[in-house]
């Protein structure tokens, strides 16, 4: 496989990645995709805002996570985020640092 095809390819699956977490599964909560998978939309959007600066695009934390959430992270919260349990939150904790680092 070419690496243009690849790349296309590679592009497909992430916007079907955020159609499917946007469109179908909203009601999925952050604090589950992190717990389970080690990653959530703020990672997503994180990763997209640090492709972008690799390209020299200049692009804000606000601009990608509304690129993964479909509108501004505010509005997305009041929609659709739930409070977790303090189980949930227990958990969050550690599959943070495991996963992302040491808050800082």
């Amino acid at each position: 496989m070419d690496d243009q095809t690849r790349i296309a390819l590679e592009a497909a699956a992430f916007r079907a990645l955020v159609h499917h977490l946007m469109e179908k599964r909203p009601d999925v909560q952050n604090i589950d995709l992190m717990n389970l998978g080690g990653f959530c939309r703020n990672c997503l959007s994180r990763w997209y805002q640090e492709a972008a600066v690799a390209q020299g695009i200049d692009m804000t934390k606000d601009a990608a996570r509304e690129i993964v959430y479909g509108m501004p992270y505010a509005d997305w919260v009041a929609r659709h985020q739930v409070a977790a349990s303090d189980d949930k939150k227990a958990a969050f904790e550690v599959a943070l640092r495991q996963n992302v680092g040491e808050p800082g």
